[in-house]
């Protein structure tokens, strides 16, 4: 793989390398780390990386990369720069004939995510959106029950994301993530809600099944001085009649990442929390809840694939990012190889995935700036989705 942003001091970036590095499928072989050109040499040198292939833009890495032979260049880049620099380079990287990891939001725009679909499409390549939180096994776990029907007829979601890392002014006192992220220019329309909304709305769709058809916004700037939403609360519509809250807060003092949800049907339910991760909650109407552990034998295939280690060995987000790379390493594989992948390997978040927070953004945006109490889920260009 190859890299672009994600050099010296940049938080996500060493994570994506760790977790691409997890399974020793993957080797780090080119990047283009930095706007900065003094940052991007030493970042490769950080990363014993020969000079000719650390770039000091990405045109140059793609350009350069694609005249290597098939057996030497990149395979695929991840792109892990602020939001409103994602399109250009992957829209760039899928024309020269690279697969695409990406950070989410997927762009800065829907019609930027329309476009880059379109292009996913036109060219075959793969694209993999890095949803974290999809990644744990007992996420996988949940969502296999549900679409087995062990709880019939989904009826109920509750998702809430609080984290308290922006109850300050944090952007106004050298935080470089907190900087980028409540600037319109560089996060796009939504704060809060595209940072760490698009993860709980994401989540709520990948584990029912369902998709959100209607929605009902209220957003809020409690941190003075502050340009994008700090917090906000939403009422969901699903497609199949079933109804639900998200929250997501970024001034929750004294939170940290306290993702969890909790999905009802007809027979019972389940429960997870992304800070207690190996951990499922099985919730009967007419029997005693139960508790699902990670690494035991019972769990489901999806759930076995994605697991490491015995069970009572913790497994956490790094393991979850692991899980992406991995299987979006092993479909890149048998695509490479001419073999069909696995329904396990297949199962990584995708562009269409990304097009749908795109438009969660967006559509939240729509209904908080509304009179209108109800807003349909909108995708620009298809109509009511």
């Amino acid at each position: 793989m190859g890299m672009i942003g994600g050099g010296r001091n940049a938080f996500i970036g060493a994570v994506h390398r760790i977790a691409a590095n997890m399974d020793g499928l993957i080797e780090l072989v080119c990047g283009a780390f930095s706007s900065s050109p003094e940052n991007a040499r030493q970042s490769g040198q950080d990363l014993f990386l020969p000079p000719s292939r650390v770039y000091l833009s990405y045109e140059e890495m793609f350009e350069k990369e694609s005249r290597l032979p098939d057996t030497e260049r990149m395979d695929f880049v991840v792109i892990v720069t602020p939001n409103h620099a994602h399109f250009a380079p992957a829209m760039m990287a899928l024309e020269k004939g690279f697969h695409v990891v990406l950070e989410k939001p997927m762009t800065f725009s829907l019609k930027e995510a329309i476009e880059l679909d379109k292009k996913v499409k036109e060219t075959g390549m793969l694209l993999c959106l890095t949803h974290t939180y999809s990644g744990y096994p007992m996420v996988k776990q949940a969502r296999q029950m549900v679409k087995d029907g062990a709880f019939g007829k989904i009826r109920k979601i509750y998702v809430e994301y609080p984290q308290g890392w922006l109850s300050k002014l944090s952007e106004k006192d050298g935080s470089k993530q907190a900087e980028w992220r409540t600037d319109p220019k560089r996060s796009g329309k939504a704060g809060s809600m595209g940072d760490i909304g698009t993860h709980a709305a994401h989540l709520a769709e990948y584990i029912s099944g369902l998709q959100i058809k209607q929605l009902c916004a209220d957003l809020s700037i409690f941190v003075e001085g502050r340009a994008l939403d700090d917090d906000g609360n939403v009422l969901l519509r699903f497609d199949n009649g079933a109804t639900g809250v998200l929250t997501a807060s970024q001034v929750a003092a004294g939170e940290e990442n306290a993702l969890k949800i909790r999905i009802y049907g007809e027979k019972g339910g389940i429960e997870w929390a992304q800070m207690e991760p190996n951990t499922l909650l099985v919730k009967w109407l007419d029997q005693p809840t139960q508790i699902y552990r990670a690494g035991q034998p019972y769990l489901s295939a999806a759930a076995k694939h994605n697991t490491r280690t015995p069970g009572g060995h913790p497994e956490g987000y790094l393991e979850a990012f692991g899980n992406l790379y991995r299987n979006f390493a092993l479909t890149l594989s048998a695509k490479i190889d001419g073999r069909t992948p696995t329904p396990e390997e297949l199962d990584f978040p995708r562009v269409d995935e990304g097009v749908r927070g795109m438009a969660f953004i967006e559509n939240v945006i729509r209904s908080n700036e509304s009179l209108e109490k109800w807003t349909f889920f909108e995708i620009e260009g298809l109509g009511n989705c």
